[in-house]
């Protein structure tokens, strides 16, 4: 009898080749003693975040952004048991300072680990974009639900409304994700061209190992293949 898949693991397994075959080089070595700040201000090594365990590091362009944000509520729906079970460390990095990191995890609901590169050391040493680059052929986040003029009206307002006025980081400055380790060993790496063009979760998940495919279009329902 023929296995069979869910329509959404098909999908996933299908397109997710094409990220692959494009994925860009890294080397970690350049980027393994750069300093990230925790909550607290603390530093750490960037190289403590995947030197014991794989892990799924996702660069943010800058915590006022609008996609960045709807992108992290997502992350914030994947179950702790998926990557326990998959052995999966799951970070956020952005670059602005310290003292956005707690205001950002209360907005989003984001309950991982989260650190920042103020200095955006990693960021341009790993290769990220200064520039959005917009292509027909793009594949647009599936995890931005507002549109840009409605989205970078939220921005603008969460910036206004706060306690000062902080763009919390880089607005030029691009994201990206890798998944990495144990050690310096990378498995994929992707940088973002645009603030929509982020890495779709399931197929990062896919792409580390966890064998739970979520569905992000109503409720995060878990199907088991």
């Amino acid at each position: 009898m023929a296995e069979v898949v869910s329509p959404i693991t098909r999908q996933v397994s299908t397109e997710i080749r094409e990220f692959v075959s494009s994925s860009v080089h890294t080397r970690l070595e350049d980027v393994e003693d750069c300093l990230i700040y925790n909550r607290h201000g603390v530093s750490l090594p960037f190289k403590k975040l995947y030197q014991d365990r794989k892990s799924v590091i996702i660069f943010v362009r800058n915590f006022l952004c609008y996609s960045c944000k709807e992108y992290v509520e997502d992350l914030s729906k994947i179950p702790r048991e998926a990557l326990e079970d998959a052995d999966i460390r799951l970070v956020v990095i952005g670059q602005s300072t310290h003292h956005h990191i707690e205001p950002f995890c209360s907005l989003t609901g984001y309950p991982y680990e989260i650190f920042v590169d103020p200095e955006r050391g990693i960021y341009q040493k790993l290769g990220m974009k200064r520039v959005e680059k917009f292509t027909d052929s793009a594949h647009p986040s599936p995890h931005v639900k507002s549109g840009i003029f409605l989205g970078q009206m939220k921005s603008i307002w969460r910036a206004m409304s706060g306690p000062l006025f902080d763009f919390q980081g880089d607005l030029y400055q691009q994201g990206g994700a890798i998944i990495a380790g144990p050690g310096p060993l990378v498995h994929f790496s992707h940088i973002d061209a645009n603030r929509l063009d982020h890495m779709p979760i399931n197929w990062l998940l896919q792409l580390a190992g966890v064998q739970q495919t979520l569905d992000f279009s109503d409720k995060p329902k878990i199907i088991h293949v």
